[in-house]
This record gives C-alpha cells, sequence and structure tokens, in this order.
C-alpha cells in the first residue's frame, strides 16, 4: 500500500496504523492499514447546529481492492458491478474514511470516537485549533480498533482530563472477549467511564440510539439543538453506496449480519423519513449528508452549504 502522509500527520508520526498489530487481533483489516489523509483534503469540516459546533475530523483514509469482499457479500458479482457503474464508482476497488466527530455545547467538549492512534487524532484536533487536553468527554459508539486507536499510547492516555462514555452492552461484550485492543485501550478506563443504555442522555440535547448489528451494542447518537437536528450513525453504514442502496447487502465486519440490516432499515428509514442530517464515520469526508428512500434502499446527499447559512 502505498503511504500518504499530509504535513501536520508527518510532524506527528511517520505512520497512522497501530505500532503493534496485535492489538488489532480478530479486528477489520481495515482498521489495520490506514494512512493520514491526503494533503489535498482538508482534515476538519466545522459547522454550526443551533448552539453546537460541530466538527468532523479526518484522521485517514484506506484504499481498498475488492471491495465485495467486504461489502455486498450476498450481492452477485453482476449486481454489485451494475450497482457500481450506476453510481460512478469502480468495483474493484475503493477509499474508506475514517472520520471521529467533536462536538462542542458551549461548555464541553465531546469527541465522538478517537481513530486508529493517539498521533492521528492529535494531529486533526491541532488542525482544527483544538488539543487534546481540552476535550472534557470522549464518546465511543463502539469498540473496534478504528474507534479506540486514539485512547493512548506508549505515553499514556491521549485525554487527561476527559470523562468517557459508552454502552453498557458495548462495554460489557469486549470485557468478556479477550481482545487485546479492549484490554490495552479500554479497559485501563473504565473508572472514569459512564454507562448508557438505549435513548440515554450523554448531556443536554445529546441521546443515545442503540444501533446494534454492527457490533452487540453499537450506538449512534441524536444532536438536537436549537430546533436543529443531526445523527452520528457510526458505522451503522460504512459505504456510501453499497450500504446505503442496499441494506441488505452483508458487510464482512457486522458482528450479526442481520441485525446490522435491520438497524440500516430501521434508523436509516428515521432519518430519511425526518430529512435528518447524519455524519457517518467512514463515508466521503466530510461525512454529512441526508438520506432519500431510493427503490429498496437510500441514496446518500452530500451536504453542502446548509450548515453554513
Amino acid at each position: 500500500m502505498t503511504i500518504r502522509l499530509n504535513r501536520r500527520a508527518a510532524l506527528a508520526t511517520a505512520g497512522l496504523a497501530f505500532a503493534a498489530p496485535a492489538l488489532l487481533r480478530g479486528r477489520p483489516a481495515a482498521a489495520q492499514s490506514t494512512t493520514a489523509p491526503p494533503a489535498a483534503i482538508p482534515p476538519y469540516r466545522r459547522m454550526q447546529l443551533g448552539n453546537f459546533t460541530v466538527t468532523t475530523l479526518l484522521v485517514g483514509t484506506r484504499p481498498m481492492d475488492e471491495p465485495q469482499g467486504v461489502f455486498g457479500m450476498n450481492a452477485s458479482p453482476e449486481d454489485f458491478a451494475a450497482l457500481s457503474e450506476a453510481a460512478f464508482i469502480p468495483s474493484d476497488k475503493s477509499v474508506n474514511f475514517f472520520t471521529p466527530t467533536l462536538v462542542e455545547t458551549g461548555s464541553e467538549k465531546i469527541l465522538f470516537d478517537t481513530g486508529l492512534s493517539a498521533d492521528g487524532i492529535r494531529a486533526a484536533l491541532t488542525a482544527a485549533g483544538h488539543d487534546a487536553a481540552s476535550i472534557t468527554t470522549v464518546v465511543l459508539t463502539h469498540m473496534h480498533g478504528d474507534h479506540i486507536g486514539g485512547l493512548s499510547d506508549d505515553a499514556g492516555a491521549t485525554f487527561a482530563n476527559a470523562a468517557y462514555v459508552t454502552g453498557q452492552a458495548e462495554f460489557d461484550h469486549w470485557a468478556a472477549a479477550g481482545n487485546e485492543g479492549f484490554e490495552a485501550k479500554v479497559r485501563p478506563l473504565a473508572e472514569k467511564m459512564r454507562f448508557l443504555g438505549d435513548g440515554e442522555d450523554v448531556t443536554g440535547g445529546i441521546s443515545s440510539v442503540l444501533a446494534a448489528g454492527h457490533t452487540p451494542g453499537h450506538m449512534a447518537y441524536w444532536l438536537q439543538s436549537e430546533g436543529r437536528q443531526l445523527v452520528l450513525t457510526a458505522d451503522t453504514a460504512n459505504h456510501y453506496v453499497w450500504s446505503l442502496q442496499k441494506p441488505d447487502w452483508e458487510v464482512r465486519y457486522d458482528a450479526d449480519k442481520a441485525a446490522a440490516a435491520a438497524t440500516r432499515r430501521s434508523l436509516l428509514g428515521r432519518i430519511a423519513g425526518d430529512k435528518v442530517p447524519f455524519v457517518g464515520y467512514h463515508m466521503p469526508f466530510p461525512g454529512v449528508g441526508y438520506l432519500e428512500t431510493k427503490d429498496d434502499g437510500f441514496r446518500f446527499v452530500p451536504a453542502s452549504y446548509q450548515f453554513d447559512l
């Protein structure tokens, strides 16, 4: 794989992937070999949502070969190729994006997910005018390696002044799984964690939505401020064409593929029906868009200047 480092990330690290691959044993290959964003792509997008300031942070990209091995596993090669051609994308190559989100409420700085490495999330925060010490809360949507990797490094915890929030079911699953990434990154922070169930508040205007399937306790988060709404869907859908237009197509890294498909239909259907914008962790950066129903699925409509008005 060709490694592409932007100027900021090069100052922080010679590579964004984990230094110790064993930490990701059992994790998706997409989380194991990721590059920093190309210099041509700005590493953040700041938006206003009522009284909230929302900033998506690009911490990495990953080119992929043979994407049907990850997306659309139960589709025929002919159907996969036809859908790709109709969307003006190749069927034999793709690019994945890794996009944590920072929400500033006025009194808090809440970071949703941390990317693959401490260096990567620090570089993205710095580019957007923040530093890790200013983060007041870190929310983990789930505990795959590309979401927990930035929690710490050899120097210790990345977010020295932060509290942590995650789903109880998600934590319990990984705590019993014997996963090295969880043991290295998450368990040492357990005493600082607050655990949520479905429909509980992170803070005023930010509530959890159980979106299980990708992992047993995978959570999305619904934001509301001054009458405006935004949903952080995390890994509910991992590709803007193959997972949205065909929500029943299986994704290799969904732990329960039937449950993940049902979650895509229910949560994405709600987003489309309410015409609410969303941020998808792996959507094309800046990861923000809308959904409209199309045939038996959904079409991704990228946001443009809606948040600048």
